[in-house]
């Protein structure tokens, strides 16, 4: 080149040296190549943008996993990653073998790598030969130090026995890599093999059942502790002559048989076979030495969390009720997810109790904590209620009973170093009526879907959680459940899986049970999978990652048309819908619960100004009992017709005497005002004495015009 004259460009210069550029962003998951790279890839020489896949697709599949690792570390040591990689072609030959240097970098914004490097061929010498470990001495501390580190992360995150070994199956190490694994296990006075890969079906059976006193290598390893290594064929006839027979047909070279040991105790063997000779250097025998050590620990971990799953599976099973058969004018369905935290069984229960009469009860609740504890604890719960239920106490009772026995187990007489408390909600059934009593000790509020469609959430009274207060009182709500309606009781598990609250989580909850069509079983299973998507399994199978707390679901329907959960009410006779509430002397505060439910009975109604006037005058009636009279008040509300010429009547009854009537009040008066409202907003209303105190009651009437903002 003359002095003075200008550069060639970068990838000229590349070109005459036959080094290939290419980049690689895996963010966007595109490799670019220049034409040299293309080339050496096994594509037409020219520029080219490949996918991940297509350039995956030239690459042996070992190397590809290598490419991995070492970018990885070379990511962390701010270095170049150097690697070597076999080019195959379109029948998956190799091609030929190119150096690939590169220098990684990790964007935190987009989560991804970009590499920018190049691509120069290389000659390969035969694996396992001097001349091929001597190739990739460069490349030998970095490739291994980056296989050790993904093979530790990989071996940690196996969860099972299976896994473990299909993990160990797809490891490739630096430099030289086995084509035939096998793990070999310990039964009392034989040797067992756990798992094979790289061999045929049935290729196992003579070694099965070995006696630990076999002139195999895998019974010597257990036996002694100490590797055995197999460089040669002759190696392993001269060895082990009576089972070179036996192996000679599988047509591997060379093999290596190491200890698992796990807290100075051999658990068993690992052999790693080579379909070439491999002398086992000192280099690679540290690589398998270490594989063989992580592969042990992996599988102790394993295998104690199968034992700890069978058990607690089995501890699960004892545990969980059955509904038994249907009673006779009701129908039920249940599910129970359990998490506890690893485990397969935790602090959620429910169950069904048959009671004299004809009548039953349903109960459900959660104990605190997601742990064999709890688990022990909601078991003996479960029988106290049972048995206080038998015994014919009544919804409060049942309660008050069980927060003494659960206080009694759990604190005693002060000394419990893991105090515990549990919610609970307790119905108490009357098929014949459809009558519902129901007590609640800190648990979520039942739901009720009416014959419509509509979902309501079902105030009720409640006290503390069972075992905080020996002498706690448990009110009883009573209401109807109507034909065609469904009651939903739930654990909160339920409810604010997923990162919810209980208003986002009661939500998502409210629009299943409204959009859902189909019966009431199909329905339970609906809840479960809206909150743990469709892998989710409702007995004891195993869930996703993702499950946060226990789930149990009861689901009540009196059968009727639009019963649960199927399509909304066709019939020809009017529609109606109605709900009851009520609100206590002591209780205020469920004045705003009385308006929300209300509002939530009129979910569809077409004006929002009607709906904001309802609710305005509920507020004005509900008050008027509380500020002028000592008696409680009961809220009826009743929607009647066809969607845009229904009929809403409200009423709020009482124990008082004492009538309403019509008063003036000036600017400042802070009262007075109810049955002004009343005229001027209610379509019709009145006040009806009864036989013991009154009613008042307000209607308004929906209008075809009329447009909800």
């Amino acid at each position: 080149m003359r002095t003075g004259e200008p550069l060639p460009p970068v990838g000229e210069v590349l070109a005459t040296l036959a080094t290939g550029l290419w980049t690689w962003d895996t963010a966007t998951e595109l490799v670019t190549v220049d034409a040299e790279a293309a080339r050496l890839l096994g594509l037409p020489a020219e520029q080219a943008t490949l996918t991940e896949a297509q350039a995956r697709a030239r690459l042996h599949p070992v190397d590809w996993n290598e490419i991995i690792s070492v970018v990885g570390l070379a990511v962390a040591e701010r270095t170049l990653a150097e690697v070597r990689i076999r080019i195959m072609d379109e029948h998956g030959r190799v091609l030929r073998v190119v150096r690939s240097r590169s220098k990684p970098s990790y964007d935190k914004e987009r989560h991804a790598f970009q590499l920018i490097g190049t691509l120069q061929e290389v000659t390969e010498p035969t694996p396992g030969t001097p001349a091929g470990r001597s190739a990739v001495t460069g490349d030998w501390r970095r490739s291994r130090e980056a296989f050790l580190l993904d093979a530790g992360r990989a071996l940690a995150e196996a969860r099972s026995t299976e896994e473990v070994l299909r993990v160990a199956s797809g490891l490739s190490m630096p430099g030289f890599s086995p084509d035939g694994l096998a793990v070999f296990g310990v039964e009392g006075e034989r040797v067992t093999v756990v798992g094979l890969h790289g061999y045929q079906p049935g290729d196992e059976d003579p070694f099965a059942a070995m006696p630990l006193d076999t002139d195999h290598p895998a019974a010597e390893v257990i036996r002694s502790g100490r590797a055995v290594y197999l460089s040669t064929p002759s190696d392993y006839k001269a060895r082990y002559p009576v089972m070179w027979q036996l192996v000679e047909s599988f047509g591997r070279q060379s093999w290596a048989f190491l200890p698992l040991i796990v807290a100075g105790r051999t658990m068993g063997a690992w052999m790693a076979s080579f379909a070439y000779p491999v002398a086992f250097t000192p280099d690679e025998r540290s690589v398998l030495t270490t594989v063989a050590r992580m592969l042990a620990q992996a599988l102790s971990r394993a295998g104690a969390a199968e034992t700890e799953r069978a058990l607690t599976d089995g501890l699960q099973r004892s545990m969980l009720p059955t509904l038994g058969p249907q009673i006779p004018g009701m129908n039920v369905a249940a599910r129970y997810v359990p998490t506890g935290g690893g485990l397969q069984v935790g602090g959620d229960w429910y169950d069904m109790i048959p009671l004299p009469g004809g009548r039953f009860a349903l109960a459900i609740g959660d104990v605190q904590g997601h742990d064999v504890r709890a688990a022990g604890l909601m078991g003996q719960l479960r029988i106290a209620l049972r048995a206080y239920a038998s015994e014919g106490h009544r919804p409060d009772a049942v309660l008050s009973r069980a927060s003494r026995f659960l206080h009694g187990m759990t604190d005693g007489d002060g000394d419990s170093l893991d105090p515990r408390f549990a919610t609970c909600l307790y119905v108490e059934a009357d098929p014949a009526t459809g009558t519902l009593d129901i007590a609640r000790a800190g648990h979520p509020d039942p739901a009720i879907r009416l014959a419509d469609g509509t979902v309501l959430a079902r105030p009720t009274a409640g006290g503390l959680p069972l075992g905080i207060d020996p002498d706690a009182d448990y009110p009883t709500t009573r209401f109807a459940l109507e034909p065609g309606e469904t009651m939903l009781i739930c654990t909160d598990g339920l409810i604010e899986t997923g990162g919810h609250d209980l208003d986002s989580g009661w939500q998502r909850i409210r629009e299943i049970l409204e959009d859902h069509k189909g019966d009431l079983e199909e329905l339970a299973d609906a809840l479960v999978q809206g909150v743990h998507g469709p892998s989710s399994h409702h007995t004891t199978g195993p869930l996703a990652d993702r499950r946060e707390d226990d789930i149990a679901v009861l689901l009540l329907c009196r059968p009727g048309e639009g019963c649960g959960c199927g399509d909304p009410v066709t019939a020809t006779a009017p529609q109606i819908r109605r709900t009851m509430l009520s609100v206590a002397q002591t209780e205020p505060e469920r004045v705003a619960v009385a308006r929300q439910h209300l509002r939530e009975l009129l979910h569809d109604w077409r004006s929002q100004d009607q709906i904001d006037s309802a609710v305005l005058l509920l507020s004005e009636m509900l008050t008027n009992v509380l500020v002028h009279t000592d008696a409680d008040a009961l809220l009826l509300a009743e929607v009647r017709g066809e969607p845009g010429s229904r009929r809403m009547r409200v009423e709020v009854n009482d124990t008082s005497d004492d009538l309403p009537h019509r008063r003036r009040p000036g600017e400042l008066a802070s009262s007075g005002r109810g049955l002004v409202l009343m005229e001027l907003l209610a379509q019709a209303w009145g006040v009806e004495p009864r036989g013991e105190g009154k009613s008042i009651w307000f209607e308004l009437y929906e209008a075809e015009e009329a447009v909800t903002p």
